[in-house]
């Protein structure tokens, strides 16, 4: 859906390709969380007892690329006086632990919510949107890493969305969510370059 949504905006995207579960690269690696012994309710061998040895090495294979390819490329546009906007893009489990989760998108947001205030109108004003404010997650400097140190500390507009997995699982709804966020971050920008 990521990939969809950069080529409709003509938008940089940077992906990870390895689950949260190896490492999370949207948590502080000093945070113990950052990999998980367990997963809702599995644990998960893998993780379980690691050495400082085997975490560090994770963080550098993974965490430390994927964060330095973000910095470079904000660098070079900050260098070279282009506007950006951040946007993170994830998505979360229709079940957890058990509970079924209603909403199908969610808008995160921390100490600036310039974007997301706008994110939140414009999905509510979808009419068929269960939309989450702050949900399913909240973003924090603790349970975040993009958004607080990529574009809170370079005071960049910026949102961090959620989308329910299970409506991004084929090509027809990725390219439906594609779409529909191609549109509305397009009314946002254009309420963001008039604010």
């Amino acid at each position: 859906m990521t990939e969809r949504l950069s080529t409709a905006l003509n938008a940089t995207a940077v992906l990870q390709t390895y689950s949260r579960l190896v490492i999370d690269c949207n948590r502080d690696p000093s945070v113990a969380s950052s990999i998980p012994e367990v997963s809702e309710t599995t644990p998960i061998p893998g993780n379980i007892d690691l050495s400082p040895a085997d975490r560090a090495a994770r963080r550098i294979a993974i965490f430390e690329p994927y964060h330095a390819r973000i910095r470079a490329l904000l660098d070079a546009r900050q260098a070279a006086g282009r506007r950006i906007v951040f946007v993170a893009m994830h998505s979360f489990t229709p079940v957890f632990k058990g509970e079924s989760r209603a909403m199908q998108v969610g808008v995160l947001y921390n100490r600036d919510a310039r974007l997301a205030n706008i994110m939140l109108e414009l999905l509510r004003a979808e009419g068929d949107l269960v939309v989450g404010d702050n949900a399913p997650y909240a973003v924090s400097d603790l349970t975040d890493y993009g958004a607080p140190v990529h574009a809170e500390k370079r005071g960049l507009t910026h949102v961090e969305i959620e989308i329910r997995q299970d409506l991004i699982a084929d090509e027809a709804g990725q390219a439906a969510w594609a779409e529909r966020f191609a549109r509305l971050f397009g009314l946002a920008d254009a309420r963001l370059r008039v604010a």
